[in-house]
């Protein structure tokens, strides 16, 4: 009977990898092809003609002849199309990854020299900048994979949209120095390193008066023609069937004026050249390469992989189907290595081109596909017809393609009002990426974020808790008008984990909670029990009905004795007196112990999600200083996890006992009211919830509804467990 099963069991592992591996099998058994393909026909030829332009356009940001960009419009898509997860994402150049290619590039190939390795020695300068661009590219796609084969998708949640936007938008601004050079027609070395934009800008401005007006010319009408018709587009997408193609018209009427009146011997203008027809065998990367682009190529395995997962979440979530974060970073890796290997350079998606294959009516990679095959036609046939296209007019659809992204900055006052931590890493990321190139900038906006994170739990935001009138809710007594306090009653909320890094900071705002300093309390009492002790021996103070009666002199302020501290911190002996004291009563002028007002104080656990054991020191220390000054401690809302590690930790003992736990502050603060009468009662009467219901409740709601029957039993058990294991202490 059980073979069967195993071997059952054995294929459905199979079947659920392959469709893990190969997405494409769970779609296009489902393909809808007379609803479908028309869409993904339309939509996969404008974003081909999209992506054949970008390709050429971000080729030069890449810092190789624009042929080549052609090949990252091509190769990957053939791959992603079997194990790519997102099915309206256009996979091809991107224009950050591709500065940040040409940042390689320019850094390992400058204008002068090339690489020092022998077999690199007789190549020219462009096709040393190719192996570099597509050895690096190689090197980003084995990260790529390697991160999904190691199932650390989620290493993309370190990058906040915070962080991705500031990056981006630096990214940007190199961007558009980088075209600077195209568009006025300038002779510009490439600058790596920190500060390489200055230099660049530097080099472009010595060089201003030498610009060529044909280039200023052609990129001023081409910038304002795109932008305007692509404002246009904006406005009436709802009324135009597809957006209008300015970028691939004025694309065709620059090649025609350029070829028609000769302006590459007539004006001396830049043109696109000779694009080589056909592909190119297959190349193997350079290991010196390797090593000297480790870290640029993992910052841009992360960077693409981020970018292009946020424009595919964002489509998954609008037409509701599930994306992959592993699968999506091995469908990238292998698109990359494939491309690379065919002297093509790193890619990921840009979201106007995503934005084109999704709006004009793609439904699934079919559009990509198509899209691709007209990169291959292009490479094929028809890419001699651009070889007149002057660099300029490329330059100047990657400028004008730029307005969303330099747009972020809008985000910045918004940023400051709403969330300051936030902007300061949005500035902080911009400033060190447009200054010190994009990988620094990007490990300076890395690291100030995590300072962020550890700042927001370092120093919670801890308050005051108070009940709002005719109800059983408990909120921040700061944001409300009309709420009732109990007296000698306070609810402390912390909204962050306790561990070693803020377990000081939550005793300091709890001190500053109740309005006193538990330990000193505590040690002024014992001074003072002590002193009590003293003269009582001595004969100088007699106890009376109506309390201490002084018939001595005394011996002045008790705060003058100072004593052993570490017997001051112990719990209050009064053994040795006939009556224990009242501290809040009258004493003898010659002792002076502070009074307090507070009987109870109640901890609100809800957002504390662990405690670490330097942590857990500290709050029993702060716990016990409160309960050996009288008074009641009580915790609500405790996760059952910290539970656990409270019991294994052996917090609790003669002194903290595990009944101080409560579900709700409503059931905290009854029970509190039934054991001070003396206080207002205005709440509503509720059963209050104990802290065995507490832990079966807490455990009760970790269960999933289909499992709950069969793990009732068992969780029933662990709670009696716990609960006998806190009971026995």
């Amino acid at each position: 009977m059980r073979e069967p099963a195993v071997d059952h069991c054995s294929k459905q592992k199979a079947k659920n990898a392959a469709l893990t591996l190969f997405p494409i099998a769970s779609w296009l058994r489902a393909y809808q092809v007379k609803e479908w393909l028309f869409g993904d026909i339309v939509s996969g030829v404008s974003t081909g003609l999209v992506a054949v332009l970008q390709g050429l356009a971000f080729a030069l940001l890449a810092s190789v002849p624009p042929g080549y960009g052609l090949y990252s419009a091509f190769f990957p898509v053939l791959i992603y199309f079997f194990l790519g997860t997102s099915r309206h994402i256009s996979v091809g150049p991107f224009p950050v990854l591709s500065l940040m290619v040409g940042s390689v590039v320019t850094k390992l190939v400058p204008d002068a020299t090339g690489l020092s390795a022998n077999s690199t020695e007789e190549m020219s300068i462009e096709e040393k900048r190719v192996i570099v661009a597509a050895s690096v590219s190689f090197l980003v796609g084995i990260f790529q994979l390697g991160l999904g084969l190691l199932q650390v998708g989620f290493i993309v949640i370190y990058l906040s949209e915070t962080l991705i936007s500031g990056f981006t938008t630096a990214a940007a601004i190199h961007i558009l120095v980088s075209q600077l050079k195209f568009i006025l027609g300038l002779q510009v070395p490439g600058f790596s390193g920190p500060f390489a934009i200055i230099s660049t800008l530097e080099s472009i401005f010595t060089q201003i008066t030498d610009s060529n007006v044909a280039d200023i010319v052609t990129s001023i009408i081409v910038i304002v023609v795109v932008f305007i018709v692509k404002e246009i587009n904006d406005r009436y997408k709802a009324q135009l069937p597809v957006p209008i193609p300015i970028e691939v018209i004025m694309t065709i009427i620059a090649c025609g004026v350029s070829y028609a009146f000769d302006f590459k011997t007539l004006y001396k203008v830049n043109v696109v050249g000779e694009i080589t027809k056909g592909y190119q065998m297959p190349v193997a990367p350079s290991l010196e390469v390797f090593q000297s682009s480790a870290m640029d190529a993992f910052s841009m395995a992360i960077v693409g992989f981020a970018v292009a997962f946020s424009v595919a979440k964002v489509y998954s979530v609008k037409h509701d189907y599930v994306i992959d974060g592993n699968q999506e970073l091995i469908a990238f890796g292998v698109s990359n290595i494939f491309c690379s290997s065919f002297k093509g350079f790193a890619v990921s998606t840009a979201l106007s081109r995503s934005a084109v294959q999704e709006s004009t009516g793609g439904k699934t990679q079919i559009a990509g596909l198509i899209s691709a095959l007209l990169a291959m036609i292009t490479t094929v046939a028809i890419g001699f017809l651009l070889e007149p296209l002057q660099k300029s007019v490329l330059g100047a659809l990657v400028v004008v393609n730029l307005k969303g992204m330099l747009m972020q900055m809008r985000e910045i006052p918004y940023l400051w009002r709403k969330d300051r931590p936030d902007c300061v890493v949005w500035l902080v990321t911009f400033i060190a990426s447009v200054f010190l190139g994009l990988d620094l900038g990007l490990a300076v906006g890395l690291g100030i974020e995590l300072v962020t994170v550890v700042f927001r739990t370092q120093f919670p935001r801890c308050s005051v808790l108070a009940n709002i009138k005719g109800t059983d809710v408990y909120r921040d007594r700061k944001d409300y008008v009309s709420i009732y306090e109990p007296e000698g009653v306070k609810i402390f909320r912390c909204p962050s984990p306790i561990f070693f890094a803020n377990i000081e900071f939550f005793r300091e705002k709890l001190i500053a909670a109740v309005g006193f300093n538990p330990l000193r309390v505590l040690r002024k009492r014992n001074k003072a029990l002590r002193k009590i002790k003293k003269l009582l021996k001595k004969g100088e103070l007699q106890i009376t009905s109506k309390g201490f009666f002084c018939v001595g002199p005394g011996a002045g302020d008790v705060s003058e004795d100072e004593g052993n501290i570490e017997e001051l911190d112990q719990p209050i002996n009064f053994e040795d007196l006939p009556v224990q004291i009242n501290w809040n009563a009258e004493l003898p002028v010659t002792i002076q112990v502070p009074k307090i007002d507070l009987h109870s104080i109640i901890l609100d656990f809800g957002a504390v999600s662990f405690v670490d054991i330097s942590a857990l020191k500290g709050l029993k220390a702060s716990l016990k200083e409160l309960i050996r000054i009288d008074v009641e401690v009580y915790i609500v809302g405790c996760d059952c996890n910290v539970l656990e590690k409270l019991e294994q930790c052996s917090f609790f003992d003669d002194e903290i006992k595990s009944s101080i736990f409560y579900l709700t502050h409503h059931d905290a603060m009854l029970h509190i009211l039934q054991k001070h009468p003396d206080c207002h009662e205005e709440l509503k009467p509720a059963k209050v919830c104990t802290f065995t219901n507490y832990i079966w409740l807490q455990y009760t709601l970790l269960l999933d509804t289909e499992d709950k029957i069969e793990s009732e039993k068992d969780n029933m058990g662990k709670c009696n467990s716990l609960l006998s294991n806190l009971n026995n202490e």
